[in-house]
């Protein structure tokens, strides 16, 4: 029979490669502004289902994780271990989980608000380094370097917040998220720097609002069948070191930024992927998931080399995805492309992008590799401006062709006439349209 602990880490592992698979395949709908269109590209089916279908299954697997372990004790005595009905006990649990998703829809709302100001942030080398540092301590307190978790007396205060019945329930909830906060800094990392690119109050909101849901899956869980949960131990281990390498990788996703060979790491071909793919099987055969550094000698060595084999396969397979797609030649210097495109009465397209952001990505790697759109764009003048980092002079450029915010692409006719201006991902049926019709 499988153990319960193999069951978790490949159900994670399952969830990681399905994360994979979208970043690499995904070709959605335009971001529209309009409140309907996001729910009906949601119930069609489209990429804004998934991606809330992944902050659900995030914040299932951070409530796997021993930092919402301490949270237990105190649910039970609040609504799992009262002679009360099930359905009043599930009642409290909603009002518990409801002030975790008041706590995290709260910051959504916040980045949502600012947009890509929260991006830019993460292009800055003195914000990049201490949160990749971060990522990393995180990493080594999943691997049993430490223990991470809130201070007892900390703890102990937080649990005493609220009182009895519903409201006490819902503040009791408003605080849980901080004592949880240790393990979520991937998951939510990932899903704030997604919310930045996309500029809305309401994604930003209802994403987070969807991962606290997932968090509060447990607890729902406690209050309606008054379960046993199995102790915080060893069986804990597979899923500590799923978030240990997740974390070493996030934190390699963000030093990209500022170390240019980690940016340039990564290619776009089948061999590529195949090879890094091999390397997480290994790093699992070696026991990189379910052995311990505690083991000591040749088990604790076998280990490390199983850890460092899923570093560099998961980053590889991080790096493949972002690899750039398709034989365009594209123009870094503007002056020159402005004077090549008229000096050849040449049409221009003008590419601001960033690494952090996601629809530049998409736009890179789907609308611009597409064949049909390849094949139009080689009568233009192409421009691509990288923000990353962000300077002086590209701030100035950014401003004169109004182009602070990302995605922003601009399309000139021969005349110089502006044709066309892109600030969402655009498929390349839309792109290629509006191609068509510059002269």
């Amino acid at each position: 029979m499988v153990s319960k602990r193999r069951l978790v880490v490949w159900a994670l592992w399952l969830f990681g490669l399905a994360v994979l698979l979208h970043v690499r395949t995904a070709n959605a709908a335009p971001w529209e502004t309009d409140l309907g269109d996001r729910l009906q590209a949601a119930l069609s089916g489209g990429s804004l289902l998934f991606s809330y279908g992944l902050a659900f299954l995030g914040g299932i697997a951070t409530s796997l994780t021993p930092c919402v372990y301490p949270l237990i004790p105190i649910t039970v005595s609040l609504f799992g271990a009262r002679d009360v009905p099930r359905l009043a006990a599930m009642g409290l649990a909603a009002c518990y989980v409801g002030g975790i998703a008041v706590t995290y829809s709260a910051l959504g709302l916040v980045v949502g608000f600012f947009g890509g100001q929260f991006g830019a942030i993460l292009v800055n080398p003195w914000v990049i380094v201490p949160l990749a540092l971060f990522f990393l301590v995180l990493s080594a307190s999943m691997f049993g370097a430490f223990e991470l978790s809130l201070p007892g007396a900390w703890q102990a205060k937080l649990s005493s917040v609220g009182g009895k019945g519903p409201l006490g329930a819902f503040l009791m909830g408003l605080v849980a998220g901080i004592v949880a906060a240790p393990c979520t800094g991937p998951p939510l990392a990932a899903l704030l720097a997604f919310v930045s690119t996309k500029r809305s109050v309401f994604l930003g909101g209802s994403l987070l609002f969807v991962y606290a849901l997932g968090i509060g899956v447990l607890f729902f869980v406690l209050a309606g069948f008054a379960l046993k949960l199995p102790k915080s131990g060893r069986w804990m281990d597979g899923v500590k070191a799923v978030f240990g390498v997740v974390m070493i990788v996030a934190a390699l996703y963000y030093l990209r930024n500022v170390l240019p060979r980690l940016r340039d790491y990564g290619q776009s071909t089948g061999t590529f992927l195949a090879v890094h793919a091999g390397l997480l099987v290994v790093g699992v055969a070696l026991g990189g998931l379910t052995r311990s550094f505690s083991d000591g000698g040749l088990l604790a060595v076998r280990k490390g080399a199983g850890v460092l084999l899923l570093v560099v396969g998961l980053y590889g397979g991080v790096a493949w995805t972002l690899a750039p797609r398709g034989s365009l030649v594209w123009l870094t210097d503007e002056a020159q492309a402005v004077r090549l495109a008229r000096a050849e009465g040449k049409p221009l397209v003008i590419d601001f992008r960033a690494d952090w952001c996601v629809p530049c990505k998409q736009m890179e790697n789907v609308t611009f590799a597409a064949p049909e759109v390849e094949r139009e764009l080689r009568r233009f003048v192409l421009l691509r401006i990288d923000t990353t980092p962000l300077t002086d002079d590209l701030v100035a450029l950014q401003k004169r062709y109004e182009s602070t915010v990302l995605p922003s692409v601009l399309v000139y006719s021969r005349t110089g006439q502006r044709t066309g201006w892109l600030r969402e991902y655009t498929p390349p049926d839309g792109f290629l349209k509006l191609l068509l019709k510059t002269e």
